[in-house]
């Protein structure tokens, strides 16, 4: 049977306002901002559907080239073959010409700094073979990422029916980046490159956020008509990292203005709390059969919430388990779930666990409890 419990553990915490939150509308066609920290969807405008991702699929193409640094098959002094399919390459490149050997390196600032379409073809070709091919092992190393929604075509996010990413997927690649490249992920914040000096009018950095002074570090622009203008941006304060992706604004000057406005809201509007210590009993679950009738329910590690300024008094939890749990218990074992309810956000599930071993009763409070468990069933029985 389901137990579920109401416990006060959050409301005695957080004692605040008791006004209403109140949700950030972006002027974006589709959104989605997410705490990296708590790891907690702050915004989610439609961020499942599939739209076109212009350059901000580059990202994909990078991170295929910084799994083959960490797998060993290059390394950053590695040289890639320009052909006459990347050298032909229109939109932003990094001038690259067909008797250039540029490295990995280079490769590498070329995609992220110059957003050069010229630099992912000469990668696609290097590690695949063809764009054809690579554009494939892209979709379904982006199936084995969690990213349902992404449909590669090219490496470059020319424009092209079927080549598609939903925000979300965007995001968690972008996660993805953060998490498993600390030594490479600097180069997103790298404001200026040029091969060779032949880009001076291409060397910067599209990010509008890198030079404010709000923590942004990251990652990629894109811009096609029939995209918009879109963002995937990361910054960090404190302790805190967010990721946030948008698309389909009108300019880039709206886009510099609503990437800025989610950072501050995304900061400003939330605060950390932790809610709960580890080994803080949280509630009682009952137990069949024990030398105890109930156990304490602790959470193994301290809880940290994400929580909207204006709502804190407004937040409620329960606890959830199957019971009665059957003895023996073992303490450190999960045995319930304790569900957060934040207005505005998602709930937060956390495991509890046993606060304590619970044995198994003795032979007399076995017979008694078999006794009036049978009791019940005649008493309940329909009369002959």
């Amino acid at each position: 049977m389901i137990h579920r419990l109401r416990t006060a553990l959050i409301l005695v915490a957080l004692a605040l306002a008791a006004l209403p939150a109140r949700a950030f509308e972006t002027s974006a066609s589709a959104a989605w901002v997410y705490d990296m920290t708590t790891g907690t969807v702050l915004m989610d405008k439609n961020a499942d559907q599939p739209l076109p991702p212009a350059s901000m699929s580059k990202l994909m193409t990078i991170n295929m080239l910084f799994e083959a640094l960490r797998d060993g098959r290059v390394t950053m002094e590695t040289e890639f073959a320009v052909s006459t399919r990347a050298k032909a390459m229109g939109g932003s490149t990094m001038f690259l010409q067909e008797t250039d050997r540029p490295t990995v390196s280079d490769l590498i600032h070329g995609m992220i700094v110059n957003s050069g379409n010229d630099a992912c073809v000469v990668v696609a070709e290097g590690l695949a073979g063809t764009e054809e091919a690579f554009s494939a092992q892209m979709t379904e190393r982006g199936r084995a990422l969690g990213m349902t929604n992404s449909v590669f075509l090219n490496s470059s996010g020319w424009p092209a029916p079927g080549h598609q990413m939903s925000m979300r997927d965007l995001g968690i690649l972008a996660q993805h980046l953060i998490e498993d490249f600390p030594e490479y992920y600097p180069v997103f914040a790298e404001t200026e490159f040029s091969y060779k000096d032949r880009a001076p009018e291409n060397r910067f950095n599209r990010n509008p956020l890198l030079d404010l002074g709000i923590g942004a570090d990251g990652l990629k622009t894109g811009h096609t008509q029939e995209a918009g203008y879109g963002l995937v941006g990361s910054a960090k304060q404190g302790d805190r990292r967010i990721i946030f992706v948008i698309t389909g604004l009108a300019s880039d000057e709206a886009r510099a203005d609503e990437a800025e406005r989610i950072v501050g809201w995304a900061f400003r509007q939330f605060s950390e709390k932790t809610v709960a210590k580890s080994g803080t009993r949280v509630a009682e679950a009952e137990v069949h059969l024990g030398d105890a009738d109930t156990v304490g329910l602790v959470p193994a590690e301290d809880i940290s919430l994400l929580v909207p300024a204006l709502v804190q008094d407004q937040m409620t939890a329960e606890v959830v388990y199957n019971g009665p749990l059957l003895a023996p218990v073992i303490k450190g074992s999960p045995v319930a779930e304790l569900i957060v309810h934040v207005p505005d956000l998602p709930d937060r599930r956390v495991p509890l666990v046993a606060e304590s071993d619970v044995g198994t009763a003795g032979f007399l409070k076995r017979l008694t409890t078999a006794g009036w468990s049978l009791y019940g069933r005649y008493i309940g029985s329909p009369a002959s």
